[in-house]
């Protein structure tokens, strides 16, 4: 019998660890993250700092800086401060996202918007936005309309996904629709800013684009995977939260034709015996492994974009950086 998971990408001699490679860039991004998220106001420096100091991986930065030194960028201040909006244009979603999910967990402690109300969690997103194009705005008009055309999509994908929460007539299209709005944009804007500010062709600045479009889709397709077959201790919050929420996530899509999924899903006042049979019903059924063997085909269209790169370290570690994500603890 043919097994359920999908095939590895394979990795060899080329590999390189992603994050080692811009340790010190990555740490002066950490730096200049705190700095900037000074205020007068003490609130929102502990509001943003709650969440900065939350333990995120800092990927959207990482992939920025690997594009742009595996292009022939140079270590300079501009790079690291354009990463760094990059982070703050993340951290202000998050912010924003605990309020309209009334989260209760993020990163493995209680959110911001519980710790703190409404009124402070939003205001302190919106400063972020602000501290954002502090950095992003004094680089020239294409890198600011890139940034800004990311902070659209993002909140493009935000209303899209309210109007498909707890809709059974969202299809796959939707889902990819939202993803490459509201996850994927970063990822794609930090590549493209990365690689041209490297000084890079516009063909490969589009090639650049495309591996950070498709590794942000399957960085997404994976979390979704892990909200229902991961670990509450990994994630950093309880499993099925997409379910409790009403999010159409791809193995909730997967699996809609389902009856005890759809009534879940559909039905805000589902009680938690009702939310953890629609989980079992989702794990027995084809939807992971379907979510799965996409994530993976994302995955493999990345690498496709990454293989008209030219070969440096640095490519290597976008390489590996697609398996790390892949990888990620199902």
């Amino acid at each position: 019998m043919a097994s359920n998971r999908p095939q590895r990408i394979p990795v060899g001699a080329d590999q390189c660890d992603p994050f080692q490679s811009v340790a010190t860039e990555l740490d002066l991004v950490e730096q200049t993250l705190l700095r900037a998220i000074g205020s007068r106001e003490q609130t929102l420096t502990e509001i943003a700092a709650h969440l900065i100091d939350g333990g995120g991986k800092r990927i959207r930065p990482m992939v920025t800086l690997l594009a742009h030194f595996g292009l022939g960028g140079k270590g300079s201040q501009d790079i690291v401060d354009i990463a760094t909006a990059i982070e703050l244009i993340h951290t202000a979603t998050l912010l924003h996202d605990d309020i309209l999910d009334d989260a209760e967990t993020r990163r493995g402690k209680v959110s911001a918007y519980r710790k703190y109300g409404l009124k402070s969690t939003l205001v302190t997103g919106d400063f972020l936005f602000i501290k954002a194009f502090e950095f992003a705005g004094k680089f020239n008009e294409t890198v600011v309309q890139w940034t800004a055309d990311a902070c659209t999509l993002l909140t493009e994908g935000e209303i899209l996904q309210g109007i498909f929460n707890r809709n059974r007539a969202v299809a796959l299209d939707d889902y990819l629709e939202i993803v490459k709005r509201k996850t994927a944009s970063l990822f794609q804007t930090g590549c493209k800013v990365g690689a041209y500010l490297a000084g890079a062709k516009p063909a490969i600045v589009d090639e650049a684009d495309s591996y950070g479009l498709n590794l942000g889709i399957a960085f997404q397709m994976v979390d979704d995977v892990l909200d229902v077959v991961g670990h509450a201790a990994l994630l950093g919050k309880p499993t099925g939260m997409d379910l409790r929420d009403g999010n159409p996530s791809l193995p909730i899509i997967l699996a809609l034709d389902d009856a005890v999924v759809r009534d879940a899903f559909e039905h805000s006042d589902a009680d938690e015996g009702r939310i953890a049979e629609a989980l079992e019903a989702i794990k027995r059924g084809p939807a992971i492994r379907k979510a799965k063997e996409l994530s993976q085909t994302y995955a493999e269209t990345a690498l496709r974009s990454l293989k008209k790169l030219p070969a440096s370290p640095h490519r290597n570690g976008l390489k590996t950086l697609v398996q790390l994500i892949i990888d990620r603890d199902f």
